[in-house]
């Protein structure tokens, strides 16, 4: 759980326009990148370098940069986003990524899969197979993963919109889970923080070296996050809610 490096990308206005399965209103712009100052702040408090692209009004949810590719120390998965829209976000971040990696995968089509479907805990790999990502890309993966001493565990997502929507790692063989994930046998053997039916969007955290940046306004998760040892840092993301997005997604992580 240790990062040197994260990679993020500012929001454009076409954000607006942005895909979305909720119906929680219209996010407002200023307040979005308001956020996202935030969101970079956090993470510079970590302790890691940030990378910052500039907007980029072609692609609206281009912010989302964790769904373009996949990294472990050896290598870059530039992945196959599933929305036809974001399927050219690649390009960008395959660009960015050469700054940091020499040798690089990809997923090819009739495969799609994104990054937000994959969880990393220690070796093992867990993919879920989403609207987004599906059985050719996630076997991609698997191969690909498994190829360089990983395992990989493919599991279908029943609730939630992302794998990692549901679930996220804190380290210390420990996760956060809601939904389908509180019992879920691919997840038996870790320990859970089970996140209660009416905070499920705190289920999406992540771990930054000592902190775990969490979502503000959910403070039942965030109080069982701290008994468990952690050390938490908030963040307000209701504006990226607003369109499927979470702490995650907001960034690459290596």
């Amino acid at each position: 759980m240790l990062f040197k490096q994260t990679i993020v990308k500012k929001p454009g206005k076409s954000y607006l326009n942005g895909l979305t399965t909720s119906d929680l209103g219209e996010p407002n712009y200023e307040k979005l990148l308001q956020q996202h100052e935030e969101y970079v702040k956090a993470l510079k408090s970590c302790g890691v370098a940030v990378h910052e692209l500039e907007p980029s009004e072609e692609f609206p949810d281009s912010c989302f940069v964790e769904d373009a590719a996949v990294v472990v120390p050896e290598f870059a998965v530039i992945t196959n986003p599933g929305a036809d829209s974001r399927n050219k976000e690649i390009i960008e971040i395959e660009e960015v990524l050469k700054n940091y990696y020499d040798e690089f995968r990809y997923i090819q089509g009739p495969g799609t899969l994104d990054g937000g479907d994959v969880m990393q805990i220690d070796k093992n790999f867990y993919i879920g197979i989403s609207d987004r990502t599906n059985q050719e890309g996630a076997n991609q993966l698997k191969k690909i993963l498994e190829d360089a001493g990983y395992h990989v565990t493919i599991t279908t997502l029943e609730e939630f919109f992302h794998l990692k929507t549901g679930i996220t790692f804190l380290g210390d063989q420990t996760v956060v889970a809601a939904g389908e994930f509180i019992n879920h046998p691919a997840f038996a053997e870790y320990k859970k923080i089970v996140v209660p039916a009416e905070e499920e969007y705190t289920a999406n955290t992540i771990r930054v070296n000592d902190n775990v940046i969490v979502p503000s306004g959910f403070p039942e998760t965030k109080q069982k996050i701290e008994e468990a040892g952690f050390h938490v840092v908030e963040v307000e993301m209701t504006e990226f809610q607003k369109h499927d997005g979470g702490l995650s997604c907001l960034s690459l992580r290596f």
